[in-house]
């Protein structure tokens, strides 16, 4: 994924996963509107029926922000091989650019038209792709959002990436086993100003409450504004400011790698942890070479794998989208949570051992 399409994505995550941070509104819609449109069709069958058969040979369209993104190939072959092995089918279509958002708008306009079972999108803009969503559940196509949400009247429900409460919580929890669970610790923001890093830094002083971290100490929150030059000034700083620091959590993809290019330049190498949210493609030179023992993100590919089964327990009347609703997918059992949101789960850390399994 390029970088300023992770940013955006990280974003949306805190904006829209489990804190539903800002509502996005769908412009030239009203809430009256969608509803009678939106929410009619996601329960015309009545109510859910967990117990439902799952149907088969059914279509689902894969709308990406952006085709040929190595980040959204790997997504949409999870959900390929997700919909195989449930007996439906999968086609994929998109835009070659990721801020063609009026090309998102034709290629839904165009699954609708060819009547696919459902559509999963990642959206480019939370409200430009409303009208022609509607039009699609109002024509009996169940709409699934991943990776990147429209507001929540204009799908059936949203597979999110994480929780902000487990992004923010599994950081501090891997950056404390790499020290030894003792020593100062600092944190490598992006703006002081954005919403998600500080709603995952503010899950991070939660979990520091916890007894078992009464040796590990945050002496400081920097913050790089996610440029790689001010994020790896701020990591030259932080340790000469504190030369006794043990380890630097880096929320940012921007900001893990700057402190990464540093670290591994300096004699801190391998002596400061470091970890944070990084893809694998930016990180694995900084893996093989010691400077980083694990970070983490969400794997794309078990997003997509979700996406698609989402899709097909719509479509079979397993769930409707409401809250409290329950499935299965993939031998995981998941819960719809508020406004029809339903976490990947816990993000994947990546290692030495996993690596170079993952390309994005």
């Amino acid at each position: 994924m390029r970088k300023s399409s992770l940013r955006r994505a990280c974003a949306a995550l805190a904006a829209v996963t489990s804190l539903t941070l800002a509502a996005t509104a769908c412009g030239g819609t009203t809430k009256k509107d969608v509803k009678d449109e939106s929410t009619g069709s996601a329960v015309t069958g009545g109510k859910a029926d967990p117990n439902a058969a799952l149907k088969k040979g059914l279509t689902v369209g894969f709308l990406p922000k952006q085709v040929n993104n190595p980040y959204f190939t790997t997504s949409d072959k999870g959900g390929e091989k997700a919909l195989t092995e449930l007996g439906s089918k999968y086609k994929e279509v998109g835009p070659s650019s990721a801020t063609d958002t009026a090309g998102q708008v034709s290629y839904v306009n165009t699954l609708t038209q060819q009547q696919v079972n459902a559509i999963a999108v990642s959206a480019q803009d939370p409200g430009a792709l409303c009208t022609a969503l509607k039009q699609a559940m109002a024509n009996k196509i169940k709409v699934v959002t991943y990776d990147s949400d429209t507001n929540p009247d204009c799908r059936n429900a949203f597979v999110s990436q994480a929780s902000a409460e487990d992004l923010g919580r599994t950081e501090v929890q891997l950056l404390a086993q790499q020290i030894g669970y003792k020593g100062d610790i600092a944190i490598l923001s992006a703006a002081q100003t954005a919403t998600n890093q500080n709603t995952w830094i503010g899950f991070m002083k939660e979990e520091l409450k916890d007894p078992k971290y009464k040796n590990v100490k945050l002496v400081k929150v920097a913050y790089g504004n996610d440029d790689a030059q001010q994020s790896f000034q701020q990591t030259q700083g932080l340790l000469q400011q504190y030369p006794n620091l043990k380890g630097i959590i880096s929320p940012t993809t921007v900001g893990i790698k700057a402190a990464a290019q540093y670290l591994s330049g300096s004699k801190y190498k391998g002596k400061v942890k470091l970890t944070g949210l990084g893809t694998p493609n930016d990180m694995r030179k900084y893996v093989k070479n010691g400077t980083v023992d694990g970070f983490e993100l969400w794997d794309p590919a078990k997003l997509g794998a979700l996406a698609a089964q989402t899709a097909v327990a719509l479509v079979s009347g397993q769930i409707t989208g409401k809250e409290g609703e329950t499935f299965t997918a993939g031998g995981t059992s998941y819960t719809i949570g508020k406004d029809g949101v339903i976490s990947l789960g816990k993000p994947t850390v990546f290692d030495a051992k996993n690596i170079d399994q993952f390309n994005f």
